[in-house]
C-alpha cells in the first residue's frame, strides 16, 4: 500500500496530502549523479584499483592475506580471507582493521543459515607459484589469488570462470578521523545526511566469463534478463537496491523498488553461476556492455563483467560455481536459506481490498463466494480495520466482534489476514507506544532520541527490530492474550517496512538514524524489513506451535525462510501485468519462491478483459492474492458479470485443482531452494532460444504457461522447449516439443501445457476452501513422452503443524510404464502420517491409440472387480473412454499411502 489522498481531514494530515503524488515522481528519489559514492565509483577507470595481496597463509582452515594500496612497502589495515565451504561455495571477505574509536563496520547478522561453518571445508595447504595462489574449491574447481594486481578467479582446468577485481576497479575507503575544516555532511532536497563517519564506500568488478545473460538482483519491474547499464546509450543509471516505498511504480525500468537481493546469476550454454554480497547499506550495480572499457576483439565478448558499489559495510561475498541453473540456486538457498514450508490454505485463493469496510462488508463478501461457487481460503483486512491505526486493536465500531467474525469464516474452514505495519503511533494513551518509549524499544535519531516520522496514523515511530531482545518482545505481542480479538485464524500482513516514512528522505528512514550498539541505519537499511518480518513470523510460530503466514512487502536475502512476499503497488494496466512474470520469475530465481502480484493491478480501474486475463494468469503465481487500492471500484470475482465471472470461477477453479502439486512444489522449494516458478532455461539450460525469454513460465517442470498481455488479442506466439511432446492442458491436443506455435486463444483460458513424461496429481472435486478438499480423491493427469512413460511426484503433510519435521508426511513417486502404473515411496523419512484420500482417476495424454486393446477403444465396464492396491490385476481397467490421445480411466480408489502396481492398459 502506498500513499493516498484518502486522509482524514485532520491538521495531522495536512502535511502527508500536500506530500501525496499521483504517480511515479522521479525527483522524489536519488539518481547516481546525486549520490557522491555512486557517481565517484562509477568515474573510476579499469585498472584503476592499486591494490596488491602481501603473501597468502592457511589460518584456522582459511586464506589469509592483507591489502596493500599501491606505492606502499608496510601492511594496511584492510584483511582478505577466502573461505571454501561445501558443494563448490567460495566466500571472499574483506574488512578493515584498527578502526579509529574501535567501532568496527557493520556485519549483517541473522541472514546466513545457522550452522554454515561447520560447512566449512578446513584448508590444508595452497600452492604459491610465479604470483598465484591457487587451492582446492571443488570437485574440478580451484581458486586462485593473484597477488598483483590483486585479483581472485574461479577456474575450471584451464577455463576461468567467475573473476573478482579482474577489471582492476576494487577500492575501499576506509573509516578515518576527520580533518579539520572537512565537511561530510550530504544533503538531498531538504534533507541533510550527517555522515558521522564519512565517506566509506567499497566497490569492486566481478566477470561472469562465457556466460550470455545476467539475471537476478530485484526488485525492480523489468526484464529477466539484465540489460546493460554502462557502453550502452539505452540505460543511463545502475541497477539500484535500496528499499524504497515506490508510489505506482514504473515497468522496465533499472530503479529499485521494495526489496533488496544482492545476488546475481549468469548464464550461458556452457553452464550457470552466481555470486551474492552480504550487505544492507545502498547498492548499486551496473552490469557492462562488451567493450564498455574500451577493449577490443573477441575476449572483450566472451562474458559479462559487472561493476558492484557500496555505500557502507564490509565485503562479505560469495561465488557459487553451479555448473547448473539448479545447482546455484541450491547453493545460494544453501548459504541463506531455504523456503519455509508454508500453511496448505496459503497457496489458496486470497480476497483483499484496502478496505473491507465493516464486520457486514467481510460476511457479504464471505457469503457471495459460495453464492457463485467460488472457492477461496483467506480475506484480508487493511488499516482501516484498526481503532484510529493503532495496530493490535479494532475499530470498536465497525469491528466490534473481531472473534465472532473469525469464528464464522473458521466454520467454512477459512482464514483471516490482518495488517499491522512497523510506524507506532506517538499517542500516549496506547498502551504498545508508552511501552516501547519507557524500554527505549524505538529507532533513535541521530541525536539519540526517538526518532519521530510520519506514516499512517499521523507521528509516528518504528521499533529497533535490529536489535534481538526488542525482536523477541515484539514477537510476544502476537499471543492471543496480547493481542485481543485474535485467534488461531488470524495471520498477518507486514506492510510499508522498508521502512516507509512519508516525510522522511526518499520516503524513508534518515541514513543517520541509529539502531541499538550505535549501528547507523544507513548499515542495515535494506534488511530492517527483514528483521520486521522476522519478529512477526516468530511471534505466529511462537502461538500454538503453527505454520505462521506472514506475507511482507520488503525483502532481503534469506528473506524466504521467513516468509512470503508480494511485488508491491502496482497498477491496472497490461504492462503491469506483462512485467509481473520476470519480476516474479527474477524473486523466484534469487530464493524467494513464495510471491505475487496483486491481481488486477492494486491502483486504478481493470477492464473486464484486462482483470479476467490477470485472474487467469494470476491462478499461476505461488502467491494467489487479488488487491485494490481504497478509491478504485469493487472488484470482486462476480462483479464484472457474465461472461468474466464464469471465466474468473474456471481460473480460480484451476488452481484449486493443481494445488496438490503445488504443494509438492512448495516441499520442492523447501528442501531444497528451487523456486515453484521458473524460467525456460532453468529446466532447459541448453536452449538459447530461452535465455532472454520471460514472458512463458514453468511451475515445476511439468506444466508452462504462455499468458495473453494484449487486450483483444485472439492469436499468441508459444514456444516449446525440449524434445519431448506438450499438451494442451483444457484439450489434452498434443504439439511437439522444440518448436514455435501460432495459436488461437479465446477468452475462456490462457495456453498452459504439461510437458510429456510428467505425471501431475489434482484434485478435481470443488470445494469451498483449501481445508474442505483434505479427504478428497486424487487425479493422476499423465502426459506420455515419445517412449509412452511419465513419472511424477506428490507430497502431503497435515498442512499446518511441523509433525512433518518429525517424518508425519506421506511423499509418492508415480511411474508410469509398459502400461503399468506404479506408486513407490519418494522418501525414506515418511512415517505416520495416514490420510483418508485414494487415487480414483486416472487421466492419459499422448497414449498410442495402436497400443490400447481393441476392447477399450469405446466405453467399456468392466465390472466392480474388488482388487488389491497392492498387486497387478488384469483386467484393471473399470471404466475408460478414448478420445483422439487421451483416456480416462477410473480406478478402484487405490490408497494414496500404499505401494502398488495396477496394469491400466
Amino acid at each position: 500500500m502506498a500513499r493516498s489522498f484518502a486522509f482524514a481531514a485532520s491538521v495531522v494530515f495536512v502535511f502527508l496530502a500536500l506530500n501525496t503524488v499521483t504517480c511515479f515522481k522521479s525527483e522524489e528519489f536519488r539518481k547516481c549523479q546525486q549520490t557522491p559514492f555512486c557517481k565517484d565509483s562509477r568515474a573510476r577507470k579499469p585498472g584503476s584499483s592499486g591494490f596488491r595481496a602481501s603473501p597468502a597463509e592457511v589460518v584456522d582452515g582459511f586464506v589469509q592475506a592483507r591489502l596493500i594500496p599501491e606505492n606502499s612497502t608496510g601492511s594496511d589495515n584492510l584483511v582478505l580471507k577466502l573461505m571454501v565451504y561445501q558443494g563448490g561455495v567460495l566466500r571472499i571477505k574483506v574488512d578493515q582493521e584498527n578502526v579509529p574509536g574501535g567501532k568496527k563496520r557493520f556485519e549483517v547478522p541473522d541472514v546466513l543459515v545457522d550452522g554454515l561453518e561447520k560447512k566449512r571445508l578446513w584448508l590444508q595447504r595452497i600452492t604459491a607459484k610465479d604470483g598465484l595462489s591457487t587451492f582446492y574449491l571443488s570437485s574440478g574447481h580451484e581458486v586462485v589469488l593473484q597477488h598483483e594486481p590483486f585479483q581472485v578467479y574461479v577456474t575450471r582446468g584451464q577455463e576461468k570462470l567467475v573473476s573478482v577485481n579482474g577489471k582492476g576497479l576494487f577500492h575501499f575507503e576506509q573509516r578515518r578521523e576527520k580533518q579539520e575544516g572537512e565537511n561530510w555532511e550530504e544533503h538531498f532536497r531538504s534533507h541533510t545526511d550527517s555522515r558521522p563517519y564519512g565517506p566509506q564506500s567499497i566497490g569492486f568488478d566481478v566477470s561472469f566469463h562465457g556466460a550470455e545473460h545476467v539475471y537476478g538482483i530485484p526488485e525492480r519491474a523489468t526484464s529477466l534478463a539484465l540489460k546493460p547499464t554502462r557502453g550502452t546509450e539505452e540505460h543511463s543509471e545502475p541497477y539500484r537496491l535500496f528499499n524504497l516505498d515506490v508510489f505506482e511504480y514504473l515497468a522496465e525500468s533499472p530503479f529499485g523498488l521494495y526489496g533488496s537481493i544482492p545476488f546475481m546469476l549468469s548464464h550461458g550454454s556452457k553452464r550457470t553461476s552466481g555470486f551474492f554480497w552480504l550487505n544492507a547499506a545502498e547498492m548499486l550495480i551496473d552490469v557492462l556492455s562488451p567493450g564498455w572499457d574500451g577493449a577490443a576483439g573477441e575476449e572483450s565478448k566472451q562474458g559479462i563483467d559487472t561493476h558492484w558499489f557500496a555505500e557502507a559495510g564490509i565485503v562479505d561475498a560469495f561465488v557459487f560455481v553451479g555448473p547448473g541453473p539448479k545447482d546455484v540456486v541450491q547453493q545460494y538457498t544453501g548459504v541463506t536459506g531455504t523456503t519455509a514450508m508454508p500453511p496448505f490454505f496459503s497457496i489458496g485463493y486470497h480476497q483483499c481490498r484496502w478496505n473491507y469496510k465493516d464486520e457486514a462488508d467481510v460476511a457479504q463478501v464471505d457469503a457471495k463466494f459460495d453464492e457463485y461457487d467460488i472457492p477461496y481460503d483467506v480475506i484480508w483486512l487493511d488499516i482501516e480495520h484498526t481503532d484510529g491505526k493503532r495496530y493490535f486493536t479494532w475499530d470498536p465500531i465497525t469491528f466490534p466482534t473481531p472473534k465472532e467474525m473469525q469464528a464464522k469464516l473458521e466454520a467454512k474452514g477459512r482464514h483471516m489476514v490482518a495488517i499491522v505495519d512497523p510506524h507506532i503511533k506517538r499517542d500516549e494513551g496506547f498502551a504498545l507506544h508508552k511501552e516501547a518509549t519507557s524500554k527505549g524499544y524505538y529507532v533513535k535519531n541521530s541525536h539519540g532520541s526517538d526518532y519521530d516520522g510520519w506514516c499512517w496514523p499521523g507521528s509516528s515511530s518504528y521499533p529497533d527490530l535490529v536489535n534481538p531482545e526488542i525482536r523477541a518482545w515484539w514477537a510476544e505481542k502476537f499471543t492471543l492474550k496480547n493481542y485481543v480479538g485474535s485467534t488461531s485464524i488470524l495471520h498477518i500482513w507486514n506492510d510499508m517496512n522498508e521502512p516507509s516514512v512519508f516525510n522522511g528522505p526518499e520516503v524513508s528512514m534518515p541514513r543517520d538514524n541509529l539502531h541499538y550498539n550505535g549501528i547507523e541505519h544507513r548499515d542495515v537499511h535494506n534488511a530492517y524489513g527483514y528483521y520486521f518480518h522476522m519478529a512477526t513470523t516468530q511471534g505466529l510460530r511462537n502461538r500454538e506451535g503453527q505454520r505462521p503466514f506472514v506475507l511482507s512487502r520488503a525483502v532481503f536475502a534469506g528473506t524466504q525462510k521467513i516468509g512470503p512476499i508480494w511485488t508491491g503497488d502496482n497498477t491496472a494496466d497490461w504492462e503491469q501485468l506483462r512485467v509481473s512474470v520476470p519480476m516474479i520469475l527474477s524473486l523466484g530465481i534469487t530464493g524467494i519462491a513464495f510471491t505475487g502480484a496483486d491481481v488486477g493491478g492494486f491502483f486504478g480501474n481493470p477492464s473486464s478483459e484486462l482483470l479476467t486475463r490477470w485472474y487467469q494468469l494470476g491462478a499461476f503465481y505461488p502467491f494467489f492474492r487479488a488487491h485494490a487500492h481504497l478509491d478504485t471500484k469493487r472488484r470482486e470475482p462476480w462483479i464484472p458479470g457474465e461472461p468474466y465471472t464464469s471465466r474468473i470461477r474456471e481460473a480460480i477453479h484451476t488452481r484449486y485443482a493443481l494445488l496438490p502439486y503445488y504443494y509438492t512444489l512448495f516441499r520442492e522449494a523447501h528442501e531444497t531452494g528451487i523456486p515453484v516458478m521458473r524460467p525456460l532455461w532453468f529446466e532447459h539450460p541448453n536452449d538459447p532460444e530461452t535465455f532472454a525469454m520471460d514472458d512463458e513460465f514453468l511451475i515445476g517442470d511439468a506444466l508452462l504457461v504462455r499468458s495473453v498481455y494484449t487486450e483483444g488479442s485472439n492469436l499468441e506466439t508459444v514456444y516449446l522447449p525440449g524434445s519431448e511432446p506438450w499438451f494442451d492442458i483444457k484439450t489434452g491436443q498434443s504439439f511437439n516439443g522444440g518448436k514455435t506455435y501460432k495459436l488461437a486463444v479465446s477468452q475462456d483460458s490462457i495456453p498452459a501445457f504439461q510437458r510429456g513424461g510428467t505425471i501431475i496429481p489434482r484434485k478435481d472435486r470443488f470445494r469451498r476452501s483449501s481445508s474442505q478438499m483434505v479427504d478428497d480423491p486424487y487425479t493422476l493427469v499423465i502426459a506420455l513422452n515419445s517412449t509412452q512413460e511419465a513419472q511424477g511426484e506428490l507430497y502431503i503433510d497435515d498442512g499446518k503443524s511441523y509433525e512433518f519435521e518429525k517424518g508425519a508426511f506421506i511423499h509418492r513417486r508415480f511411474s508410469f510404464s509398459g502400461g503399468k502404473l506404479s506408486s513407490s515411496s519418494a522418501s525414506p523419512a515418511s512415517k505416520s502420517y495416514k490420510t483418508l484420500s485414494t487415487v480414483e482417476r486416472i487421466i492419459i495424454l499422448g497414449l498410442d491409440a495402436k497400443k490400447v486393446p481393441a476392447a477399450h477403444r469405446a466405453l467399456v465396464e468392466e465390472g466392480g472387480q474388488d482388487r488389491q492396491a497392492d498387486i497387478e490385476a488384469a483386467p484393471p481397467v473399470l471404466r475408460a473412454k478414448l478420445k483422439s490421445n487421451a483416456v480416462a480411466v477410473r480406478l478402484p480408489n487405490v490408497s494414496i499411502d500404499k505401494d502398488w502396481s495396477i496394469k491400466v492398459l
